[in-house]
C-alpha cells in the first residue's frame, strides 16, 4: 500500500478535503525524503505527530515512524523563507472558529508546502479538483478566500497577495484585465501533465 492509500486508510473522515490535502503533503514528502525527516519544514516532531493523531490515528506506527529520531530531524527546505511567508499571510487570515489554532496552523502548512510545487495548487495537494481547494480555503481562510474576487488561480492569487503585503509591483501591468498573462492567472485549471 503506497503512503497516500495508507493515510487515508487511518483518516479520521476521508471525504473531508483537509484530510485529503494534508494526506497528499504528507504522502509526497514522505516519498521523496523517508520517514527518517519531518515532513513538514516548519511543524516540530511533536506538532507532526499530533497532527497525524489527529487526523489519521495509527498512521505513524504504520508508517513506522521512530518519533524519538524524529525530534530535530528537520528537513533542509532551500525555499524556508516562502513557506514562512506563505504560513503567515494564511495565519493572518485564518478563522478560529473553522477548528483549533493547532488545525489552522496544519492546514497553513499544507497549503505552503504544497505552494512550492510545480502543478496547480489542487494537484499538489492531491485534491480532485479546484473546487475542493476552494472549499478548503473559504472554511479555513474565509477573508483570504473573500479577496479572490476574480477567481484567480490560488497558487498565483497567494503569491500575489505576499507582494502585496511587502509592497511589491511584479505584475507587468496596471490591472489584471489588460495584462498578457491574464490567461496564465485566471484560464482553466485542468489536470496539468506535471506530476509531483
Amino acid at each position: 500500500m503506497g503512503t497516500h492509500a495508507l493515510l487515508m486508510s487511518c483518516a479520521t473522515n476521508a471525504s473531508d478535503p483537509a484530510a485529503l490535502a494534508i494526506a497528499g503533503v504528507l504522502s509526497v514528502a514522505f516519498d521523496r525524503h523517508g520517514h527518517g525527516l519531518l515532513p513538514l519544514p516548519g511543524l516540530d516532531a511533536g506538532a507532526t505527530r499530533r497532527l497525524l493523531a489527529h487526523w489519521f490515528p495509527g498512521a505513524d506506527a504504520a508508517l513506522g515512524l521512530d518519533w524519538t529520531a524524529l525530534q530535530g530531524a528537520d528537513r533542509a527546505e532551500p525555499r524556508r523563507d516562502e513557506i514562512d511567508d506563505l504560513v503567515s499571510l494564511l495565519r493572518d487570515h485564518a478563522d478560529r472558529a473553522a477548528g483549533t489554532a493547532e488545525e489552522c496552523d496544519t492546514i497553513a502548512h499544507v497549503l505552503a508546502c504544497a505552494s512550492l510545487g510545480k502543478n496547480h495548487l489542487w494537484e499538489d495537494l492531491c485534491l480532485p479538483s479546484r473546487r475542493e481547494l476552494s472549499g478548503l480555503i473559504a472554511h479555513w481562510f474565509p477573508r483570504l478566500a473573500a479577496l479572490n474576487t476574480q477567481n484567480m488561480k490560488w497558487k498565483r492569487f497567494l503569491y500575489k497577495q505576499l507582494c502585496l503585503r511587502e509592497e511589491l509591483l511584479i505584475c507587468k501591468a496596471p490591472s489584471c484585465g489588460v495584462c498578457c498573462d491574464h490567461g496564465l492567472c485566471f484560464g482553466p485549471e485542468e489536470a496539468s501533465s506535471v506530476t509531483p
